[in-house]
């Protein structure tokens, strides 16, 4: 018989908890778990589960093959900002299908994140290159959020106090329907427009949003529009095509204040409709108010260069509902493959590529032409509208009958895209389905399109002539031996899970296993259109019916919308429903959310963005809510009060015991409860959200569901809801279904570019539940919340385990408090971080939720051997701290405070160190096989504008 899959998952066997169980002190792992979950809470046993029977892996592959094989690969030419593209298969293979780097962690330690820090500046020079732009930053969830982001910036930042808001008329329509939901929430007032202004009309505006090339095709000169908005006193936001951009004069040389788009036509698969690296990039004078991640250059300890996040690190976090934007997930993993693909290719390559699609474009508008068919437009790059001799609808069914896909813009109007994927047969197979006389069926072989002069219509004075991608960078690596040598190069740097345990509070990073990511890849799912017709999509839609189903249950709600595609995207989404259920019901003036001192930390910045005002409520010293403290902040607001957010179990990493009479008390006074899922790894299978007073949550799949981290995304923050709140969900204009698993119908505006946002990667998801089954989710989440109680029991006699519940239990993470350490040594937390990784470790969550506090989550994913690793490493650190106490070395030159070493700072020169060589780099004899070297000393931490350096320094920088 096959071993089932939840034995390879979980870490520790039956063997392991038991000796961990017997240091704890319980009989049986339930035991444990359901003393350290309020009784109040746990939930009742189903007769019934919509959850099917643990399937093994080859079984659950099998029927992920069925669900693909419903799919229809088709050509897509819809276009509307996704296009198929050629992902380079050594690329493919070491980036996208490598754990080297799908299962690395956002890189807030950056002397172990140098390789994937230096593929994200790759990506800002990129960007600023094409845009023509100062300042990119690393990337953003997609083109439509990142064009709402851009109208947010231009709000903040401009010297303009008018409400208005121009829109392109000629903009993508799923962006255009994105920005009214999101201005709607913080009163911005939107107005449509084509831009046919007059430079003396008055343009009281605070910022114009510009489609560059238009969703048309359109290529026109926003220049005067940009002088007249400036005059204003307004910003100009433009969503530009990268690849357009290598033969059309970029947005900063127009006069554009920010660059926003997405990357996917750079070697990053349809995918459904994502994950794709969107991107933002600002003029100079406008880096502080950009979004997002940022890295920058600093220097190490010895001088050297080396790279880190700069400037909004965790801003969301740290500044809560003061921050600019709650966006925490980035794109990461794809921003990393857009980069190397402007790597492998080069300015030279991407022009050609360029070019040619133009040329295909080009073709294909001449052949029309020649037979009385009228295209909208003389200029354009690689779309074109083109009014049908008879019904449109007839032209898009003739091509779906040859297996191409087109956009069908109107009654008499047919949208194509090309691309690079287009071949010359394709276009006249595209010229057979307008019904061109002489174009019939034997006539679909050959449209050639070499000898059609690019952008053709384009007026001279729109046409690139300046210089782009000329760091040796992009042209350094033009055989598959060098690039495949730099990717490895790279990930050699980072330190992933492919390496050891990364033991990150807040984050879960447990195994993404080979059998889940396996579909993630196949043509079926990687090359589908997000608007792709229905009758092609039907293995989607089964998939994400089903996913939705799962989710339903483990969580106790009615409803789920996969449709965010971060979680922070998930809170904004089910703050906008509350909003929503509140308005249907004429409560219009409850705007009040409450939100406890322990919550996670984005969500103050999205009830903000909801367009709520944020109420803090204090936490006892156990890191608990504050009963009275919450009963007299519900009285004060009563009549306001909208919501409550609240985090469970905690971030503070323990289950509160109150939590029904918490979700209880406001709801008797007319609130909703939205429960924070980012923790649902400490729960799931034992309680359920909607049971304990629930009535909206997102979950992070990228953290309970197994999506991988990729380095700082993707990740899918699906939103659920109790039936009442279940009509104000996501839905989307260009949706395939209008219904959900369970009948429900969405009538919410969309959270994300795509109707279900990152679905190229929710196969993942589903071969993990499929694979675990219930039981096995449940199983998980025991084994999570063993680990978290083994190691906060074991090393609670050398640092102070901050938070506990009931006996002394915490949930699957606890809190080591180092500050006692500090007042004892004067060893840091920043030290011991540091530290650890000279033992082979990537360092807890930092001073997050509490300053100078270590906030440490094994993951039910990890063996015995690897968490007593972990613990061991611990308790030597704190020896070395002590013998720093001791005088036994200085506190100024002691292994904790030059922490980490590498290579080179033992082997160069002469030895000056109080310790050996041995004591630095060595601490236990088990890493002198293993050893993980870091490329570069501890970084500077300062936040000074020098690092502000953004894009690629230049190679002599780092010899």
């Amino acid at each position: 018989m096959t071993a089932a899959f939840t034995d390879r998952h979980i870490g520790t066997d039956a063997a392991a908890q038991r000796a961990m169980l017997d240091a704890l002190g319980y009989e049986s792992v339930d035991a444990l778990v359901e003393r350290a979950v309020p009784a109040s809470i746990h939930a009742v046993p189903r007769a019934t589960s919509t959850i099917p029977a643990a399937a093994t892996e080859a079984e659950a592959l099998a029927e992920l093959r069925e669900l693909a094989s419903a799919n229809r690969v088709a050509r897509p030419m819809i276009g509307l900002g996704y296009y198929d593209t050629f992902t380079p298969s050594v690329i493919s293979r070491n980036v996208l299908e490598n754990p080297s780097w799908y299962t690395a962690y956002t890189p807030y330690q950056p002397e172990i994140s140098q390789g994937r820090l230096e593929a994200l500046i790759n990506f800002q020079t990129m960007v600023t290159d094409l845009t023509g732009l100062a300042t990119a930053n690393a990337s953003m969830l997609d083109e439509s959020t990142a064009v709402v982001e851009g109208m947010l910036l231009a709000r903040r930042a401009a010297k303009s106090r008018s409400n208005v808001f121009l829109v392109d008329a000629d903009a993508l329509p799923q962006t255009k329907e994105l920005l009214a939901q999101r201005a709607a929430a913080v009163g911005i007032e939107l107005r449509e427009t084509a831009f046919t202004l007059s430079l003396d009309a008055d343009l009281d505006v605070f910022g114009a949003f510009v489609q560059y090339p238009g969703a048309s095709g359109r290529v026109w000169d926003p220049s005067e529009v940009v002088t007249a908005v400036h005059a204003h006193n307004g910003l100009v936001v433009m969503a530009a095509d990268l690849l357009a951009l290598t033969l059309l004069r970029s947005p900063g040389s127009l006069g554009a204040d920010v660059a926003v788009g997405t990357t996917q036509r750079f070697g990053v698969p349809l995918g459904f409709g994502g994950p794709h690296a969107g991107y933002m990039a600002v003029r100079a004078g406008l880096e502080r108010q950009l979004p997002g991640r940022l890295v920058g250059v600093s220097q190490d300890a010895a001088g050297h260069p080396a790279y880190r996040l700069a400037l909004q690190t965790r801003e969301q976090h740290i500044r809560r509902e003061k921050a600019t934007s709650n966006i925490c997930t980035a794109q990461v993993l794809l921003a990393v493959m857009a980069a190397m693909y402007a790597v492998y290719h080069g300015p030279d390559g991407l022009r050609r590529i360029a070019s040619e699609t133009a040329q295909k474009a080009q073709a294909l508008a001449e052949r029309l032409r020649s037979y009385d068919l009228t295209v909208t437009e003389e200029s354009f790059f690689d779309t074109i509208r083109v009014v049908t001799a008879g019904p449109a609808q007839r032209v898009v069914d003739r091509a779906r009958s040859k297996g191409y896909q087109l956009f069908l813009a109107d009654e008499a109007t047919v949208g194509v895209s090309v691309d690079e994927t287009t071949t010359a047969d394709d276009l006249a197979a595209v010229a057979w389905a307008f019904g061109l006389p002489e174009a019939d069926e034997h006539d679909v072989r050959d449209l050639p399109f070499a000898e059609a002069t690019p952008i053709a219509g384009v007026p001279a004075k729109l046409r690139r002539a300046d210089a782009y991608l000329e760091h040796p960078v992009f042209t350094s690596h033009r055989s598959e031996t060098a690039m495949m040598r730099y990717l490895k190069q790279l990930a050699d740097r980072d330190y992933a899970l492919d390496r050891g345990m990364i033991p990150l509070g807040s984050c879960t990073m447990k195994l993404n296993a080979a059998t889940e990511m396996a579909a993630v890849s196949w043509p079926e799912f990687a090359k589908v259109h997000p608007f792709a017709p229905e009758h092609d999509v039907h293995g989607y839609l089964t998939m994400i019916e089903q996913l939705e189903s799962w989710l339903a249950e483990v969580t106790g709600y009615d409803a789920v919308s996969l449709q965010p595609n971060a979680g922070s995207q998930g809170e904004l989404a089910g703050l906008l429903a509350i909003r929503g259920y509140h308005d249907a019901n004429g409560d219009d003036a409850r705007r009040v959310c409450l939100i406890p001192s322990s919550a996670h930390g984005t969500n103050a910045a999205s009830a903000v963005l909801a367009g709520m005002r944020v109420v803090v409520v204090a936490c006892d010293d156990a890191g608990n809510v504050d009963l009275d403290d919450l009963r007299a902040k519900i009285a004060e607001h009563a009549d306001a009060l909208a919501a409550l957010m609240i985090t469970y179990p905690s971030t503070h990493g323990v289950y509160e015991q109150d939590v029904v009479e918490i979700t209880q008390a406001v709801h008797d006074a007319g609130g909703q409860v939205y429960v924070d899922g980012a923790n649902l790894n400490a729960l799931l299978g034992y309680a359920r959200f909607g049971d304990l007073g629930g009535d909206v949550s997102h979950l992070n799949l990228h953290k309970t569901f197994a999506i991988p981290h990729g380095g700082g995304g993707p990740g899918v923050g699906p939103v659920a809801a109790k039936a009442h709140l279940a009509p104000f969900l996501p839905s989307h204009g260009m949706a395939q279904r209008a219904d959900h698993a369970g009948g429900f119908v969405f009538e919410g505006g969309p959270i994300s570019a795509a109707p279900y946002g990152s679905a190229g990667i929710l196969p993942i998801s589903w071969a993990y539940v499929r694979m675990m089954g219930a039981a096995g989710l449940r199983d998980a989440t025991a084994a999570a919340v063993l680990a978290a109680n083994y190691i906060a029991f074991r090393l609670r006699d050398h640092y102070p385990v901050l938070y506990t519940g009931t006996d002394g239990l915490v949930a699957h993470e606890c809190i080591l408090d180092l500050r006692p350490l500090k007042d004892e040594t004067g060893v840091t937390v920043d030290d011991v971080a540091k530290r650890l990784i000279d033992y082979g470790f990537h360092a807890p969550t930092m001073s997050f939720p509490v300053a100078g506090t270590l906030m440490v989550e094994p993951t039910e994913s990890e063996d015995l051997a690897e968490l007593d690793r972990f613990v061991d490493a611990m308790i030597a650190i704190k020896a070395e701290a002590l013998q720093v106490a001791a005088g036994a070395w200085p506190a100024d030159d002691n292994p904790l405070v030059n922490a980490p070493h590498t290579a080179q700072a033992v082997i160069a020169g002469e030895w000056t160190q109080a310790y050996s060589r041995e004591v630095a780099v060595y601490p236990v004899p088990t890493l002198v096989r293993t050893k993980y070297w870091p490329p570069v000393r501890r970084i500077d931490q300062a936040y000074g504008d020098r690092h502000l350096v953004c894009a690629c320094p230049p190679p002599e920088a780092f010899e």
